[in-house]
């Protein structure tokens, strides 16, 4: 995102307007002349200029040129205005800008700014906008009774805005983007999952918590707003089921499905209520409830690497029975869950953990085992977000160290110099122990190998370690999970990437996975030996 000059159309501090010069400008500039009349009311009851409409273009202000002459406390001219050049790219990352309305000014984010002033109003636009923005100037005058000037008492010049350097890779967001954006409608149009319009990817580095990526589906493009964005382009936003707006990265809540078995298995590992080794029968059901594997699969004896590898239900119904939820509960705090990652962008949800409290307060009904049975599979009363997820995968990949995810690598100052490194949150140390780590790691490792749910991870140009996850959902078809981390040997790459309505994980969000991580570990092979 830049800013390049463009034509502003503004009336000037106190100059009373006619209808005719109100009906003239609707008719100029194809707006309504109630909301150019309220402006001009504002206009002439206040000591700043109020702008009537930003971005003209190139009709427009030969237009407005032509009949200057007839609207006369009128002033045309140039300002800096907001360009996001690779359109709907990182849309939700970057946000958008527009003008701030008397209603935010009053509650105070923005007091002081005049009416009419461009802000930020989501995304990094929003949080970084008093950076972004620089500091007006201004001057104080003498002036005649005419209004003449007479001469410059004083005076402050004007401030230039920060620029921020982001973590995004944008070579690796315009193949995450194109990727779910190609994996959408081959599932809309092979009839495998119809309602598969919303999806979320987040992509980060592991040993950092820099975010490489990150998709938000259905999109929409900043550009639109820009200058006041048209009854066309509210209409495609507003009307749209899949909400373009919400960033589901942060915001969607979702049922962390079988990739919650990273939680259930280091609590079940770790309080040592199981060894790796230990063999336990699959019958398809558990033994002391009605609850078994998708499709009805019975797996016989198997130990923790066959049962993770194979995101076998029953044996983590019965990790969950031994470890206990207040054990699943605390490990699933461990890793982050039930509260905001930190990541640089406003409204992030917390998600929730399932538990006797969540269920009281919710159904107001006592827990029981079968609830446990669920949390421990991630189904049930459990919320996720997908950047919650992608931290969680990181923790492991990183060798059971969270390094929370952010956006903004440096604050440069105009002439490229850094201003500043923005504050983040502490990278911290997972209180598991490191064998426990080791074992999840193996596990990750053994789902893309032959016999693992997402054995067809074995074509990529080096091992990659992942899960599948399918989360219930009672509105429509399941949504699925796919989360993987490359290489499986010193990551520098964790993905996790869900589609809305896209039913099981493996054929939902696996081929999106897939196909970015087998252009980014090619690329990367490439580089390292060019010849």
């Amino acid at each position: 995102a830049d800013s390049s000059p463009g034509y502003v159309l503004s009336f000037q501090a106190g100059h009373a307007v006619s209808d005719r010069e109100v009906n003239l400008l609707a008719r100029l500039l194809k707006m309504k002349p109630e909301v150019i009349r309220k402006k001009a009311d504002r206009a002439e009851n206040t000591y700043e200029p109020i702008t009537v409409k930003a971005e003209l273009d190139t009709r427009e202000i030969t237009s407005l040129e032509e009949h200057l002459k007839d609207l006369p406390g009128l002033s045309l001219d140039l300002q800096p205005m907001r360009h996001y050049t690779y359109g709907p790219v990182a849309a939700h990352v970057l946000g958008y800008v527009g003008e701030v309305s008397e209603e935010q000014i009053r509650q105070g984010r923005y007091k002081g700014l005049p009416p009419g002033s461009i802000v930020g109003k989501d995304g990094l636009e929003l949080v970084y906008n008093d950076l972004l923005r620089g500091k007006a100037g201004h001057k104080t005058e003498e002036v005649d009774v005419r209004g003449k000037v007479i001469r410059e008492l004083a005076g402050q010049p004007p401030e230039s805005g920060k620029g921020l350097m982001l973590t995004i890779d944008l070579e690796l967001q315009q193949s995450l983007e194109q990727a779910v954006d190609k994996q959408l409608k081959a599932l809309r149009s092979s009839g495998i999952a119809p309602n598969a319009y919303a999806a979320a990817a987040v992509a980060m580095d592991p040993n950092t918590g820099a975010v490489r990526a990150l998709v938000s589906r259905p999109g929409f493009d900043p550009n639109w707003f820009v200058g006041g964005i048209s009854t066309a382009h509210w209409k495609i936003i507003n009307e749209d089921v899949f909400h373009p707006l919400t960033n589901k990265v942060i915001n969607g809540q979702y049922p962390a499905g079988s990739t919650f078995k990273v939680v259930t298995g280091s609590a079940a590992l770790d309080c040592h209520k199981v060894t790796p080794e230990e063999m336990i029968f699959d019958s398809g059901k558990h033994w002391l409830a009605d609850m078994g594997n998708a499709g009805g699969e019975a797996l016989g004896w198997i130990n923790f690497q066959t049962a993770f590898a194979m995101s076998d239900n029953v044996y983590f119904y019965e990790m969950g029975r031994r470890a206990g939820i207040e054990n699943l509960n605390g490990y699933a705090k461990e890793y982050g869950f039930g509260k905001p990652t930190g990541i640089d962008l406003e409204g992030e949800s917390s998600g929730l953990i399932a538990g006797p409290a969540a269920k009281k307060k919710v159904f107001d009904e006592d827990w029981t085992l079968g609830d446990t049975f669920n949390a421990a599979i991630g189904q049930g009363l459990t919320l996720v977000t997908p950047v919650q997820i992608c931290q969680m995968l990181s923790a492991v990949a990183a060798d059971g160290v969270i390094h929370p995810p952010y956006l903004v690598e440096k604050i440069l100052n105009a002439d490229g110099t850094v201003y500043k490194i923005p504050e983040r949150p502490a990278a911290r140390k997972l209180s598991i122990e490191p064998e426990t780590i080791r074992l999840i790691q193996k596990g990750l490792k053994g789902v893309t190998q032959p016999g693992g749910t997402g054995a067809w991870f074995t074509n990529l140009p080096v091992p990659v370690a992942g899960k599948t996850g399918t989360a219930e959902n009672p509105h429509g078809q399941d949504h699925g999970w796919f989360i993987a981390y490359a290489p499986a040997e010193k990551p520098d790459l964790a993905i996790a990437c869900i589609v809305e309505q896209g039913s099981y994980g493996a054929t939902a969000s696996g081929p999106i996975v897939y196909e970015v991580l087998e252009k980014y570990l090619t690329d990367k092979l490439k580089k390292a030996s060019p010849n």
